[in-house]
């Protein structure tokens, strides 16, 4: 055979097994056996081993590839993945149309109706048509680059069918165990003297966030679309259903029961149907989300910092068993928050053993009339945070205890307070150990400081042997001082010295973060690092100053002024300045003055570059007074050309246009300096 009939027989093969996958998952009408499918496999196997010249990252045999990670980088989402404000009740759905309406002036909307699967979100990031980054949302802005074990899962294609390939999309979904799949590995789990997981949701996270993409192949997962950004294409749907039947069209799955609807009542009929249904389904589902169809309207209306005003999730009431209250307790959180905890006989909710629930304040004990000895409902709010539901006081005895919320705080006794219009009591002391304690741990949790090895068992013989009794302690540890302790031996000891000392350059966001102003998330903060260039900034701002940062509000603004005029909280970032603790911020591009390579020409990009995310390089270029199109044509000057480049490259030799590899850009790059 020649090699160039032996590259199309390679390529040839590659498009059949694509379409057999596609025929397979998404529309489930296979068209070949099992066997016949893994003949055609053994062939592209096999004859590219022969000639290895022709192994291409997206061919369906590079699915499984890569030694084990010893992590997960950082990836920057195009745009943020904000959460979904939620929904229980019938009216609640109504006031959202009706909010929309009014927002829109208009009489009626139409809604893509959509099962809420229980699984993990995900964004995918596909350049020319090629897989590129696989990512979890993380905090909405910044996830963890989980590529390898994307690249596992057979739903997820890794080179986009048909004819309309934008040249850059990233796309979003949730990826999901079936309940089979899931009962099927516990089994597994078992035999091997494993903990079995509690849920499918816990599975699938679990699997995706394996260090070997070897180990997440052998996991049975799936992946449902349900959006996508456009960030380099000639198209431009108009609504949202438009845009699911495309990513059907690119060789997703998209779920089946999605509806389109045009009255609210319509959507709380499905919501009713599938509340009844949902047990019949092979994976698990918590509600539905509802999303006006319209594209432009949803522009028009845009989003909060937390979530789209355009959509909503409508939730199922939460799954529900009766047990026992055997006492009550209250915990104190890291702002001093008093918070009522039921303490119940073990009971199982959905997979979950639950022990403990929430009774949230004061006024919801008195509300719900809890006491101590009662017969409870108790479900997972949202199907996650245990919680009182109702009391069932047909079981009542008399013997019931009524509980009272303390006076003094039951950390360290220092008086409680409640200001007027708050629903929590809180500790006044603001050296409070439980306070303290709470602190270190939201300081060391993954979206703040990220000190791996640091969790609330090592806080706790921490500030019990009196090594911390603040967050600036941790950055005073020696590992002399570690190795006596509980379940920490040197090489531990060494571990988490080395953890800590990595916090210390941490992103400013993550910094701001971990500093626990009330109502400053790990979103608020990237906004607030995003508008001011250091911490300084931040700390010496005015209210005004805020206000004009879009997603700043009075209350927020308030909260941070607050934070900042209590001197101990002066102090303490004093305290780590002073043991090296400088988060950095993320740098931001330098006007540089056009150069006469670049000035006045115009540039194409194919393919992926290694050390430029593709808007650097082009941001590079139009700095210079270059331009940047994204399409080829014979005003383009020169093709920059990537690794796996698309058809652009074929064209622009066809053209006679000039290629520059990525090397020869950075060099026309770097002798601009």
């Amino acid at each position: 055979m020649e090699r160039d009939t032996i590259r199309q027989e390679i390529e040839k093969l590659r498009e059949i097994i694509r379409q057999h996958d596609y025929r397979y998952y998404v529309l489930n009408q296979p068209t070949v056996t099992d066997d016949e499918y893994d003949a055609l496999m053994r062939k592209l196997q096999e004859l590219e081993k022969n000639y290895p010249e022709y192994l291409t990252a997206d061919s369906p045999t590079q699915r499984v590839a890569g030694k084990p990670q010893d992590g997960f980088p950082p990836f920057l989402h195009f745009q943020p993945l904000l959460s979904l404000s939620n929904a229980v009740e019938e009216d609640d759905i109504r006031e959202f149309d009706q909010r929309l309406q009014r927002l829109l002036n208009q009489n009626q909307a139409e809604y893509v109706v959509e099962l809420k699967i229980d699984g993990l979100a995900i964004n995918l990031r596909y350049e020319e048509g090629i897989l590129t980054h696989g990512a979890t949302r993380g905090d909405g802005t910044v996830g963890e680059d989980v590529t390898p074990n994307i690249r596992t899962i057979k739903t997820i294609p890794l080179r986009l069918l048909g004819d309309k390939i934008p040249q850059v999309i990233e796309i979003q979904g949730e990826i999901f165990m079936g309940k089979n799949a899931f009962n099927r590995l516990n089994q597994e789990r078992i035999a091997k003297n494993e903990p079995p997981f509690a849920n499918p949701r816990n599975a699938a996270a679990g699997s995706l966030r394996q260090l070997d993409p070897r180990m997440t192949a052998t996991r049975e997962l799936h992946l449902f679309v349900y959006g996508a950004t456009l960030i380099e294409s000639n198209l431009s749907p108009i609504t949202h259903w438009e845009l699911l039947m495309y990513l059907k069209e690119l060789g997703f799955m998209v779920n089946p029961y999605i509806q389109l609807v045009s009255s609210i009542e319509e959507v709380i009929d499905i919501h009713r149907k599938w509340e009844k249904k949902r047990k019949q389904l092979e994976y698990e589902i918590d509600g539905l989300v509802i999303k006006l169809n319209s594209l432009p309207d949803r522009s028009r209306l845009g989003s909060t910092s937390k979530s789209p005003r355009w959509a909503i999730a409508y939730k199922f009431e939460a799954t529900t068993e009766m047990t026992r209250i055997l006492n009550i307790e209250v915990n104190v959180g890291r702002t001093g928050t008093l918070t009522p905890v039921a303490v119940l006989e073990p009971v199982n909710i959905g997979g979950v053993t639950v022990k403990r629930a929430t009774l949230h304040n004061e006024d919801e004990l008195k509300r719900k009339d809890v006491r101590i000895g009662d017969w409870v409902l108790v479900g997972r709010a949202g199907d996650v945070i245990p919680e009182v539901v109702r009391v069932i006081s047909e079981q009542r005895t008399g013997s019931e205890i009524i509980f009272q919320m303390p006076s003094t705080c039951p950390a360290c006794h220092a008086p409680v307070k409640r200001e007027i219009g708050e629903a929590a009591w809180k500790c006044v002391n603001i050296n409070c150990p439980a306070q303290r304690k709470e602190k270190i741990n939201h300081w060391a949790s993954r979206d703040a400081m990220d000190i791996e090895g640091l969790g609330e068992k090592l806080v706790s013989q921490l500030i019990e042997t009196g090594l911390v009794q603040s967050i600036s302690d941790l950055y005073r540890l020696k590992i002399e001082e570690l190795i006596d302790l509980e379940r920490m031996g040197p090489k531990s000891a060494e571990n988490l010295i080395k953890a800590i000392g990595q916090s210390k350059t941490r992103e400013l966001a993550r910094f701001v973060y971990a500093l626990g102003i009330p109502f400053v998330g790990s979103h608020v903060a990237q906004i607030l690092t995003n508008h001011f260039s250091s911490l300084d900034q931040i700390i010496k701002a005015s209210e005004e100053q805020f206000l004009i940062i879009d997603g700043i509000g009075p209350t927020v603004s308030q909260s941070i002024l607050n934070f900042f005029s209590i001197s101990e909280n002066l102090h303490l970032i004093k305290e780590l300045k002073a043991l090296g603790v400088h988060p950095t911020q993320k740098k931001k591009e330098k006007s540089v003055k056009p150069q006469e390579f670049f000035q006045g020409k115009t540039f194409l990009f194919t393919g992926t570059l290694s050390h430029f995310s593709r808007k650097e390089a082009e941001d590079l270029v139009v700095s210079r007074g270059g331009k940047v199109v994204k399409a080829i044509s014979s005003q383009v000057n020169y093709l920059i050309v990537g690794e796996q480049p698309g058809s652009k490259r074929e064209q622009a030799i066809k053209k006679n246009i000039p290629l520059l590899t990525e090397s020869e850009f950075e060099e026309k790059i770097q002798s601009d300096f």
